[in-house]
This record gives C-alpha cells, sequence and structure tokens, in this order.
C-alpha cells in the first residue's frame, strides 16, 4: 500500500483507468468460500450471521458453500451444522475438497501416498512437470527445486493428519497412476471426465475442456480433472493437470451425482425417450423408453412448440387468414378478443390445444392437429362477440361491380383489399371495416392484375390521383372503359365490347 507522498504510475491507459472501479471487490465477495463457511460451522454459526465482518459474505456463494460442504460430508444437509467428519477435515487445514480426498483415499491407497497426491494438489506444481498427475507427482519426488521441497515438508504434514493404512496400495508405475486419479476424483468429483473424441472430454458438471495435442493424457477414457482454464476467446477449458481413472472410480469419487430414470425431451426435431443413468452431465448408459410418462412427453411437446413455433400443426389457408383477422381485431379493438402471438399462444395453450396436445406422442401426431379449429377455441364466446367475427372482420368485401374480394389481414395495422381500378368505379369512399374504425387500404390494380395505384383514401384518389392512372392505363388497355368520373360511372369487370353486348342482352 502507499505509506507516503511520491509519484504514481498506472500501468494502462486513461480511459481504462476511468472504467475501473473505485475499490477492488473484497474478497469475500469474490472468493470461494468452501473452507470459511466450515470454519464457521465449526464455530456453531452456519450461515455466519453473528460475525462482525467488514463485509457480510454473499448468500448466494454461501449457500454453494453449504451443498460443497454437505456433499464431502462435512456439514448437515438441512440445517448446515458441522458433523465429526468435518470438523476433522477442519483440523486438517487444508480446503474442504482436498480434505475429503485426503480422508477418503488414505484407508485405500494408504496415508502417504494419498498425501502426497494431495499436495501436489494443494500447491500446483511448475508447467514442466507436465499434464499428467502421476508423471507430475514423480517429478516431485525426484525434483531438487524449491516447489519439491515445498511439497516433501506438505506430505509429511499431511501424512501425519491422515487415517492410518488400511488394506493393500496400488505398487507400480501403474499403480501410480491409479492412485493419483483416485485422489483427484475425491478432491473434484463434478470434474470427472469421459472423452467425447478429438482429444475433449464431457466433465460430470457439464464444462467440455481439451487436453493438449500430444499429451499423454490424450485417448483416455476417463479423466479426474485437477486443474483448468479458459483462455479468453476459447470454446472450451484447457485440462493443464489431470489423472488417469476408470468408470467404476468415477462412479464412486462422484457418487451423489449418478442419477437414473426416464428422459423425455424435444431434440432433434421430435420428441425422443429414454431411459438414462447419467453421473452429472455425463450419460452413462442409454436405452429407448417405451411407455414414457405422458406428463413428460406433454412438456416434451411443448419444449418443441417453443423451439419451432406453432408451425408444427398443419395450418390451411383458412386457419393462417384466422389468426391474422384475429391478430388485426385484438390489434384495433383489444379484448375480448384474443392475442394470438406465438408468445400469448404458449402461455394459453391449455385453453385452445387440448386434448390434442395431451393426446400427441410425437411430431407427426402434431402435424394432425387442425391450427384453424383449434384456434377457434379462443373466440370471445361466452361475450357473445364471437358471432361478430365476420362482421367485425371478414374473410371477403363485396365491392361494387359485384365481386366478393378477399382481404388480406396480413399487417394488422393495416388490411389490403387488392381490386380491378374499374369494379370500384361508382364508389365515393373508401370501405371500411371494425365497426367502421379501419378503412382498408385499397390496392388498385390494371385489368391484367397488375398494380396501378394505393390509397387509403378513395374519394382523394379519384379527385387528384385517378387522373394520371387513367391517363397511362387508357394506353395500354383501350379496349376497357376509362370514364372521367369514376365516382358516378358504372363499375364493370369486363371490356367495353363485352359490358356492350350485356348491356344489349339486357
Amino acid at each position: 500500500g502507499r505509506e507516503a507522498p511520491g509519484a504514481v504510475y498506472r500501468c494502462w491507459d486513461q480511459a481504462e483507468d476511468g472504467r475501473l472501479p473505485r475499490f477492488p471487490a473484497p474478497e469475500i465477495k469474490v472468493a470461494d468460500l468452501a473452507a470459511f463457511a466450515l470454519q464457521t460451522a465449526c464455530w456453531g454459526d452456519p450461515d455466519a450471521s453473528g460475525l462482525a465482518l467488514l463485509d457480510a459474505p454473499p448468500g448466494g456463494a454461501m449457500a454453494a458453500a453449504r451443498e460443497v460442504l454437505a456433499a464431502v460430508g462435512a456439514v448437515e444437509a438441512g440445517t448446515g451444522r458441522v458433523t465429526e467428519r468435518g470438523a476433522r477435515m477442519a483440523r486438517v487445514g487444508l480446503h474442504p475438497r482436498l480434505a475429503r480426498a485426503l480422508l477418503d483415499a488414505a484407508p485405500l491407497v494408504g496415508a502417504r501416498r494419498a498425501a502426497e497426491v494431495v499436495a501436489l494438489l494443494s500447491e500446483e506444481p511448475p508447467r514442466e512437470y507436465g499434464d499428467e498427475l502421476a508423471s507430475a507427482w514423480r517429478s516431485a519426488r525426484q525434483g531438487g527445486d524449491g516447489y519439491a521441497a515445498r511439497w516433501r515438508a506438505e506430505a509429511g504434514r499431511l501424512a501425519s493428519s491422515a487415517p492410518k493404512d488400511r488394506g493393500t496400495p496400488p505398487s507400480g508405475a501403474d499403480g501410480d497412476e491409479r492412485v493419483a486419479g483416485l485422489v483427484a476424483a475425491l478432491a473434484f468429483p463434478e470434474r470427472v471426465a469421459r472423452s467425447v473424441g478429438g482429444g475433449t472430454y464431457l466433465m460430470a458438471g457439464g464444462t467440455r475442456a481439451e487436453v493438449r495435442q500430444g499429451s499423454a493424457l490424450g485417448g483416455a477414457r476417463w479423466l479426474a480433472v485437477a486443474v483448468a482454464d479458459r483462455p479468453v476467446g476459447a470454446g472450451h477449458a484447457r485440462v493443464l493437470l489431470a489423472g488417469h481413472i476408470d468408470e467404476d472410480t468415477a462412479r464412486s469419487a462422484a457418487a451423489p451425482l449418478l442419477a437414473e430414470g426416464g428422459e423425455v425431451a424435444w431434440s432433434g426435431g421430435d420428441l425422443v425417450a429414454r431411459h438414462v443413468e447419467r453421473l452429472g452431465a455425463v450419460e452413462l448408459t442409454v436405452r429407448p423408453l417405451k411407455d414414457p410418462d405422458p406428463g413428460l412427453v406433454r412438456e416434451a411437446l411443448l419444449a418443441g412448440l417453443r423451439e419451432e413455433g406453432t408451425g408444427l400443426l398443419t395450418w390451411s389457408r383458412g386457419a393462417r387468414e384466422l389468426r391474422e383477422r384475429l391478430a388485426f381485431l385484438h390489434r384495433q379493438l383489444g379484448a375480448p378478443w384474443p392475442d394470438v402471438s406465438e408468445r400469448a399462444l404458449h402461455a394459453r395453450v391449455d385453453e385452445w390445444l387440448e386434448p390434442e396436445l395431451s393426446k400427441a406422442r410425437r411430431r407427426a401426431d402434431l402435424a394432425r392437429v387442425d391450427a384453424g379449429q383449434a384456434l377457434g377455441r379462443l373466440l370471445p364466446w361466452a361475450t357473445g362477440e364471437a358471432t361478430r367475427l365476420d362482421a367485425l372482420a371478414p374473410e371477403r368485401l363485396e365491392v361494387p361491380s359485384g365481386s366478393r374480394i378477399r382481404i388480406d389481414y396480413a399487417d394488422p395495422e393495416q388490411p389490403v383489399l387488392a381490386v380491378k381500378v374499374q369494379e370500384m368505379f361508382g364508389l365515393a369512399e373508401t370501405p371500411r371495416i371494425a365497426d367502421g374504425r379501419v378503412p382498408v387500404l385499397v390496392h388498385l390494380l390494371s385489368p391484367a392484375g397488375r398494380p396501378a395505384a394505393v390509397t387509403a383514401d378513395l374519394a382523394s384518389f379519384w379527385r387528384a390521383g385517378y387522373r394520371a392512372v387513367r391517363a397511362d392505363l387508357r394506353g395500354r388497355y383501350p379496349k376497357h372503359p376509362w370514364p372521367e368520373d369514376p365516382a358516378t360511372a358504372e363499375p364493370t369487370r369486363h371490356t367495353k365490347a363485352r359490358q356492350a353486348r350485356q348491356g344489349g342482352g339486357a
């Protein structure tokens, strides 16, 4: 810390300096609190509420620490009170994970060997010792550097705290590998990892990690990862130190993470039902599940609908248009007309997609659901408004020529009526829907059905815009009538010659 006047040299630029916090975060806010939580439990204060600390420990971090302690048997799961085992772990003077490894491994492999591997894990060995734990152990035994000296002293201290030897520990080089892997797995059970190919491993905790190319760890089926980091920008973690283990060791060391049962999920575009035995995130055995729980099936199908949308159902043209009409009425009139957006339909799935959803068992069953029929259940029948659907948002609108033209509701803000210019002759005002509140946007077409003009104010168009359109269309379609006053002219769907024949026949 600064103790007297002097110069300050900040080894970063001014812009970065302005972004830095005024003070660094207190260590208790960012540190692993497992060892701290074990000490407070030993003092009879599991949540540290009775301690006069400058900064209270974060509640989430303390809860996570108690979970770790409960998993290694140091505290009671419900109360957080220290157990006899936990008190012994605290006396070892190690992180609870390492204390657990020492206490559990010593009876299996011998106190001295367990202590030596735990000492390696308590102070990460130099990089030149390698990334394979048994090899690093041998390097420490043979080393004459400062690390090796500290390691020997710590191993001796830990050996005196370990349980007395029982059984016959493994021997030889292969024994070193098994001992080192077992101790690492006991210390870090969520880091037991199985190969997924290409030098990549999946840890029980769900993290993927890669071993370096050419590493002695490569090719192993199972590893116990002791040290890993995640370089900036890297997709996976990088294994820096790990030991070889087999599946039985992984199962034993990480026993609390073992689970077995039926799993039903939406995967690869369809429902997949499996009976899975897993070690955390690692799937150990998988077989098809012939009779999955209907509730799990329904939840998986809902997940599929959320992931891929209601397009999984069958949407006829009528169903799509009904949805667009309802979206228009909800936008323009509000309740009781329903919101039919994807989010809203998922929120009300019980109201409109039952009983079909509960009967479905796969994607093909969803594809057989008539979305239009199901959507009709959301119409406001209780208030009687449902009977006004065709009046408020008609499918078709009769124009002066007598044609019934389909309205396009794709845009709920502005429905579109696409109709030939001549069929609108004689209509002075723009048609309106939704109880006269919303004028349709008229797309006026040429006799060939090509766009000629767009207007939401037909009266204004007849007065000002029609003249230019008439001049253009008269030249291209001379056989069709183009009156000077369209607001009072007779509407038609035909050419002048056919119109005359029909008039003569009449």
